[in-house]
């Protein structure tokens, strides 16, 4: 386990930004423990180095909060979540927020399940099945992606879950030129910041949209 101080150091601006406390960043640094350990058997993510989990992972994770709606109760669903990712950190540093962890991959399933109990993170629920194929009971005021599908596709699949002023919101990491040219006429863009993860030497970029309001 990698000391509480390590993982203040090495993402200290993203957590200021989402205004985590101490249990907040215990329980990331729990999740990235199980991560490591079950990554070693299921081949979770491909990043092995625990220093790359905090940046990659849990900074990546966290730096789109200041681009979430900021309320106080918001329903997020993560598709495509594979080891929990936007979804956990998220969870973690919005418990009073509900988020649903969607995947077709059983392993990658078991292991959210698994680590929400853990954890104890009463406000995750994981899902398996196609984002296709599943039928949500209640929309969702955000739907949310990392590196799930071009943002065509991704924001068609994300309107059907989507509640009447929903945002649809895309990890990328250079600015997806093409991909937004490529948008259906259905859907807006609303802002495409630049991210600033702590300790990532790359490009991320964020893709926030909306269904075209009629």
């Amino acid at each position: 386990m990698i000391a509480t101080d390590a993982l203040a150091a090495t993402g200290a601006r993203a957590a200021h930004a989402a205004s985590l406390d101490l249990g907040a960043q215990r329980k990331l640094e729990l999740w990235l423990d199980l991560l490591a350990k079950w990554n070693r058997v299921y081949n979770l993510t491909a990043i092995r180095d625990r220093a790359q989990m905090t940046t990659h992972h849990v900074n990546d994770a966290l730096a789109i909060l200041p681009h979430l709606p900021q309320a106080a109760s918001l329903r997020v669903l993560d598709i495509g979540t594979g080891a929990g990712i936007p979804g956990i950190p998220i969870a973690i540093a919005r418990p009073h927020w509900q988020v649903a962890l969607l995947d077709s991959n059983q392993k990658k399933i078991a292991f959210v399940t698994q680590a929400a109990a853990e954890i104890g993170l009463a406000n995750v629920t994981p899902i398996a099945a196609r984002a296709e194929a599943w039928r949500a009971g209640e929309p969702f005021d955000v739907v949310v992606s990392r590196a799930y599908s071009e943002l065509a596709p991704f924001a068609k699949l994300a309107i059907r879950y989507l509640a009447a002023d929903g945002r649809i919101v895309a990890m990328k990491g250079a600015y997806p030129a093409g991909e937004i040219a490529a948008l259906p006429p259905e859907i807006e863009v609303l802002a495409t910041p630049r991210l600033d993860v702590p300790g990532l030497d790359a490009e991320r970029h964020l893709v926030v949209m909306r269904p075209v309001r009629r």
